[in-house]
């Protein structure tokens, strides 16, 4: 869910993209295990409600077969949904704690694209990556191929060579 926060605080709630709406999917999944399998849920607890038998034809839900009642479907569902709400809500209060950090780091994203550890740490540290050793090597570049010793210029393809069409 920090992915979707992040850019709710960073861009607003119009414009968060496919990638947070992706954090929901699988905050789902995930709550949905941890209540359905893992037996993490104190309302219904430690027990496994099993594999729902869903019968999927290109990626799309065909058929479904529910192995518990609609009591316990819906009691599921609530347990879903107050633990997707809460990890929204943990999201929400850590990233507001470390805007600072998430501004650095969102700008270091910017400039650079992709960060190693190492960089992000240099980050939340108020220091600035060093990329200098990756932008310019300290050897120059050679080529794996041995020079001949004499260069010569490619002459122009002759007109008539161009490749016909077959009848």
């Amino acid at each position: 869910m920090g992915g979707r926060v992040a850019e709710e605080m960073i861009f607003g709630h119009e414009k968060v993209t496919s990638g947070a709406a992706s954090d929901i999917d699988q905050a789902t999944r995930l709550a949905r295990m941890m209540v359905t399998r893992w037996g993490l849920s104190k309302e219904l607890g430690t027990v496994s409600y099993g594999e729902n038998n869903d019968e999927v034809f290109l990626g799309m839900q065909v058929n479904r077969q529910q192995n518990v009642s609609e009591a316990t479907a819906q009691k599921i569902d609530s347990e879903v949904k107050r633990l997707v709400e809460a990890g929204y809500k943990d999201a929400t209060r850590i990233l507001t704690e470390k805007r600072a950090d998430l501004e650095a780091l969102a700008k270091g994203l910017l400039e650079f694209e992709t960060l190693t550890g190492d960089e992000i740490t240099d980050l939340l540290n108020g220091k600035k990556p060093n990329r200098e050793s990756v932008l310019e090597p300290t050897t120059p570049r050679t080529s794996a191929v041995p020079p001949s010793g004499k260069t010569h210029p490619r002459p122009d393809p002759d007109p008539g060579l161009e490749p016909q069409p077959q009848a």
